[in-house]
């Protein structure tokens, strides 16, 4: 199998644009058959209707508050000032559902105590599935917060769509934040077999990058190499609103550069069972074992995580 573009695997903001989406990856997009995420930005009260058809989706403020309906319920998502202010309460949406999502009025909240007049911002994870299940909030209150590896290793994961803490047909999404200077998808991974110890998944890196303290724009780095599944060779600077896909191989990892931490939105379905199983690469796997004597970045105790330094 041949490798993939580069141009074909990174996005830059805005590259994948479309009429009423600031991002657009459908599987037809992205080459694959399942996966697939969507971002949209609303001013104060407007409002965008959406039919799911043959996919399930989350639906993730990524700043601001909306309300959602599919004509019958109404759920009001409170929402947050930006995606590294903590996690978010998200709603579900069913395949073959017609939904409005509209962006509540006023301002989006509040960030080191300037009033923010931005509009909203959204994100539509999704995938494709036979299976239907309600539509449905989860509150914030109810979204597992995991801290995960030690020292430089250290970020924060935000289970809103986790296997195993949300039911879902094939949709497995999650948020990860990672501190200035530190690295994450480390280990480097793979899941692109069907096997015991292992799932076939395509997914999706959606990145934000928190600007320097007089909005100087950021960076990181994002990894991808081949595996027995494909050939891929990707080592790209991402800034903030790129995305990255992965459609095999071992992907990380993800390093914050000093003074920006990093956010990323992951996207993951396919075709076999609903679960996150793994591979490490097996030059990297020892590095989990260090965990055990390190202490977990004290930033991450924080309820708002921005680096002013390193």
């Amino acid at each position: 199998m041949s490798a993939p573009a580069r141009s074909e695997l990174h996005l830059p903001a805005g590259a994948a644009a479309t009429h009423g989406y600031d991002l657009e990856v459908t599987p037809a997009v992205a080459g694959w058959t399942h996966s697939s995420l969507r971002t949209l930005t609303l001013p104060a009260g407007a409002a965008h209707t959406l039919d799911t058809g043959d996919e399930e989706m989350i639906v993730v403020p990524l700043s601001g508050g909306v309300t959602v309906t599919d004509g019958t319920t109404e759920y009001v998502l409170s929402g947050r000032t930006d995606v590294f202010a903590g996690p978010t309460d998200v709603a579900y949406l069913p395949v073959r559902t017609t939904a409005t999502i509209r962006a509540a009025e006023g301002p989006a909240g509040r960030r080191s105590g300037a009033e923010l007049d931005h509009p909203v911002r959204i994100a539509l994870t999704g995938a494709r599935t036979d299976v239907v299940l309600p539509f449905r909030h989860v509150p914030v209150a109810d979204v597992p917060v995991e801290l995960r590896g030690a020292g430089r290793c250290s970020r924060q994961v935000r289970n809103f769509g986790a296997a195993g803490v949300f039911e879902a047909g094939s949709l497995i999404a999650v948020e990860v934040v990672t501190p200035s200077g530190n690295w994450s998808s480390y280990p480097a991974h793979k899941h692109d077999e069907e096997t015991d110890t292992e799932s076939a998944l395509e997914e999706i890196y959606y990145y934000e990058i928190a600007p320097g303290p007089h909005g100087e724009p950021g960076l990181g780095f994002h990894r991808t190499s081949g595996s027995p599944a494909g050939e891929v060779d990707l080592l790209v600077e991402v800034h903030d609103r790129d995305t990255v896909l992965v459609p095999h191989g071992w992907h990380g990892p993800c390093a914050a550069a000093p003074g920006h931490d990093m956010y990323y939105l992951n996207v993951m379905a396919g075709p076999g069972e609903r679960a996150w199983k793994i591979t490490d690469h097996p030059d990297q796997a020892w590095v989990r074992a260090t965990w055990a004597d390190q202490a977990v970045d004290p930033r991450l105790a924080n309820p708002r995580l921005v680096s002013t330094d390193d």
